[in-house]
């Protein structure tokens, strides 16, 4: 039942993503809606997607993992590893620097980088279900993203190293937060040994 209202709940969310990279069908029902109309309810679409998601993922480890195959313990330490920069791209979209220069959608990037580090050190089908839905759907919005003409959203401005060293920073408490806080309170196993709460 988990795994069930999980995938429910991908298909949500990601299903909703994917409708933004058909520009003309967004369009038009920006048209019919008005802008912040389909703003709030693209919000509540997301957010139930993602409720489902974690709802249905916990129910699934409640009852069980079910195995495909058993990543060697070492693999956890790449997750480790590849969390610290994930964060700090994510952080990048929003405090615009060279780093998004370079990376032109960390966004997308840290999504991937995420999926990624988690694909390598989970073997269950609940977990490959999640992750490799996100990175298929990140893989999929950054090929359309050179086929849209229109601007999307509202341009960040974008600064200099200045912005990469605050995106550094604040990157590097989100990193810590989620493997000292999040990810022992909400999703179970500690990342850095014992919990901070």
């Amino acid at each position: 039942m988990g795994l069930a209202v999980q995938v429910i709940g991908l298909a949500v969310f990601i299903g909703s993503h994917l409708f933004v990279t058909l520009r003309e069908r967004r369009a038009a029902m920006v048209a019919r809606l008005g802008e912040w109309p389909y703003k709030a309810l693209f919000s509540l679409v997301s957010l139930i997607g993602i409720v489902l998601i974690g709802y249905g993922f916990a129910a699934y480890r409640q009852r069980g993992y079910i195995p495909v195959w058993s990543p060697p313990h070492w693999t956890f330490y790449i997750t480790q590893i590849l969390m610290w920069p994930a964060s700090i791209f994510v952080v990048a979209a929003y405090i615009r620097g060279n780093i998004w220069r370079a990376l032109k959608h960390p966004m997308l990037v840290g999504v991937k980088t995420w999926a990624v580090a988690h694909l390598v050190s989970n073997g269950d089908l609940g977990s490959i279900l999640l992750f490799g839905s996100f990175l298929l759907w990140a893989g999929y919005d950054r090929m359309t993203l050179n086929r849209r003409h229109d601007p999307g959203a509202p341009e960040i401005p974008a600064g200099g190293h200045r912005n990469d060293v605050i995106a550094l920073v604040i990157g590097t408490l989100v990193y810590l937060f989620l493997g000292l806080v999040f990810h022992p309170l909400v999703i179970g196993p500690a990342v850095f040994g014992r919990p901070a709460l």
